[in-house]
Order: C-alpha cells, then sequence, then structure tokens
C-alpha cells in the first residue's frame, strides 16, 4: 500500500504564478512520481474565515477546481474532492477539539499575524489548525506537502495525533512534512513585497492574457544598472525577473545569468514574456474548456467527493468507536 498524502487549496481569488511555482505545480510532481496515494481537495470550508460576498466565494471554489484540474491533478491519479462535501472532516474537528487545549490555538504564528493584520478574531480563525489536523488525520496520512510557514500546523497535528492515541488507544499515524519549495515571487510593480493577487498591476494572474502578461513584464521595475544579474539584497527587482525566469524555464539562476550576459533589459522581458506565455498555453487551453463544461468538472469533483468519504467513513467509524460514541 503506498504513503498516503494529503493537501488542500484554498479558494481565494483569483491563481498567480507564485501559487502555480508553488504548491499547484508541485502537487502534480508528487501525483505523478507514482509514489503516493494522493488527496487533495478544495478547502472551502477553510477560505469562510474571512468576510465575503458568498456568490463570489461559490464561483471562487468552481475556478480553484477548474485550475487544478487544468494544472494537471488527475482524477485517475489522486483523489480530487471538495472539504465541505465529506461532512466527516467537521465530524472529526469537533472530537480534536475536546483534547486541543485553547493556549495552543492562540499561540500559533498565523493566527497573531491575521489579528496584527486587523482580521476579527472569530473561532473558525482560531479553530483552523484543529480542522487542518482533521483534514490529515481522517485519511490518516504519512505525509503533509508544506511550505516552512506551515510547519507549525503539522507539529500541533502530530501533537494532536499524539494525544488522541495516548487516550483512547492507536488510531492515527503522526504525519510527516514534505517541505515544498519555498519561493517569494515578489510583485512586479514593488520587489520589496511578496506578489499578491490584491494588486493586480504587480501581479501575473494564471488566466492573464498574452497580450497582458506581454504588458506587466515591460511595466516590470528594474532598476539603474544595465546588466542581467542575481542579487536579492541589493538588486530585488531584476533578481526577481531573473527567478521567475529560472522556474519557469527550469534553468538554474546562475545559468539564466550567464545565458543573459550583456543582453539588455528589454530583450530580457521580451523572453520572459515569451517562456511564460508558451508554459502557460496548454493550461489556459485546458482552462477555458474545462470552465464552460461544469457538468463535467462537478462529476469528477462527485466521484472524488465518494472515493474521499467511503476512506473518512471508515476512520470516523473507528474514532467513534475509540471516544465511545454509539
Amino acid at each position: 500500500m503506498k504513503p498516503v498524502i494529503v493537501s488542500g487549496l484554498k479558494p481565494s481569488g483569483e491563481l498567480h504564478i507564485g501559487n502555480y511555482l508553488g504548491m499547484l505545480k508541485q502537487a502534480v510532481e508528487l501525483q505523478d512520481s507514482n509514489k503516493y496515494r494522493c488527496f487533495y481537495f478544495i478547502a472551502d470550508y477553510h477560505a469562510l474565515t474571512q468576510r465575503y460576498n458568498p456568490k463570489e466565494k461559490s464561483e471562487e471554489i468552481y475556478r480553484m477546481a477548474v485550475d487544478a484540474l487544468a494544472m494537471g491533478l488527475d482524477p485517475k491519479k489522486s483523489v480530487i474532492f471538495i472539504q465541505s462535501h465529506v461532512t466527516e472532516h467537521a465530524n472529526l474537528t469537533w472530537i480534536l477539539n475536546t483534547i486541543t487545549p485553547v493556549g495552543k490555538l492562540q499561540g500559533m504564528i498565523e493566527y497573531k499575524e491575521k489579528l496584527s493584520e486587523g482580521q476579527a478574531p472569530n473561532t473558525g480563525l482560531l479553530d483552523y489548525p484543529v480542522l487542518m489536523a482533521a483534514d490529515i488525520l481522517l485519511y490518516k496520512a504519512e505525509f503533509v506537502p508544506v511550505g516552512e510557514d506551515q510547519r507549525q500546523h503539522i507539529e500541533l497535528t502530530r501533537e494532536i495525533a499524539r494525544t488522541f492515541n495516548d487516550r483512547f488507544g492507536g488510531t492515527f499515524k503522526e504525519p510527516k512534512a514534505v517541505h515544498t519549495k519555498s519561493l517569494r515571487i515578489m510583485s512586479l510593480d514593488n520587489p520589496l513585497k511578496k506578489m499578491s493577487k490584491s494588486i493586480p498591476a504587480g501581479c501575473l494572474y494564471l488566466a492573464d492574457s498574452p497580450k497582458t502578461i506581454r504588458e506587466k513584464i515591460k511595466r516590470a521595475v528594474t532598476d539603474s544598472l544595465t546588466t542581467i544579474d542575481y542579487d536579492p539584497e541589493k538588486r530585488p527587482a531584476i533578481s526577481n525577473l531573473v527567478l521567475i525566469y529560472s522556474e519557469f524555464s527550469a534553468l538554474s539562476i546562475s545559468k539564466v545569468v550567464k545565458n543573459f550576459k550583456g543582453i539588455e533589459y528589454g530583450k530580457f522581458k521580451d523572453d520572459l514574456a515569451d517562456l511564460i506565455i508558451k508554459t502557460l498555453k496548454p493550461f489556459q487551453e485546458r482552462r477555458a474548456k474545462l470552465i464552460k463544461n461544469k457538468q463535467l468538472v462537478m462529476k469528477t469533483l462527485a466521484e472524488g467527493d465518494k472515493s474521499a468519504t467511503l476512506v473518512a467513513q471508515k476512520t470516523m467509524k473507528e474514532v467513534a468507536k475509540k471516544v465511545g460514541l454509539i
């Protein structure tokens, strides 16, 4: 039996190239490695902790599913489903809540960061890590792909699993983090800030047209020098563009710098735009077809929901018996 890997994709606005180069691209690589049994879900419950427009949210959930499928997540290789369609996620969260100290949740770095940014401290935001633990433990995952910023959540999940096992008997595996490549793709108009979907001028969305991509890359800030180089501290703007080129081309940063030695910024930007457009073209073509074929997308998700539910129900039956429910 292959080890299980679980990961969620939170639907919150249009995806950009940072999302592509980070979780999405690596999720496909993990799936295609044929080393794991992969469960990938649209984390719609996780997307409800901030104020939102319900109609927009439903559209975001659908687009996230479309983007995941267009990017290459394959229902023949992975179980792809919507979190809220598998009610056991919420059921297990409640049981895990009863063994999770409130102080642990209040001390989570991401929770404190959200509050410092002005987000209202609702219970869902506080309880986010317990739901995340349930997402993982429900499928008895051995591995979870995460960036460095999510390491604390995995450690809490391991603690919760350990506490449950100690109190009620061996049930859950303590999952290990599979550290994905941690990329900081910066804004095209301000290389000191991370690329954000909330700042369109500095963001390359996966759905941007070739014309828009060319315009944004052309307007991307550089510096007063004329050489292509990589030094994020001293030359953050051109370094960001070199990093993007490296990730899209699969060439090392040093190779990119060498290949563009003596080349002017204008030519480099043209080549970078060509590379991004070419790389995203298959995704955009698949996306355009899928977004119009809602019946196919929802059928695919329904099949994933069914497969995930079978596993989740088996786990919850075991958990209910262990904790004394009848």
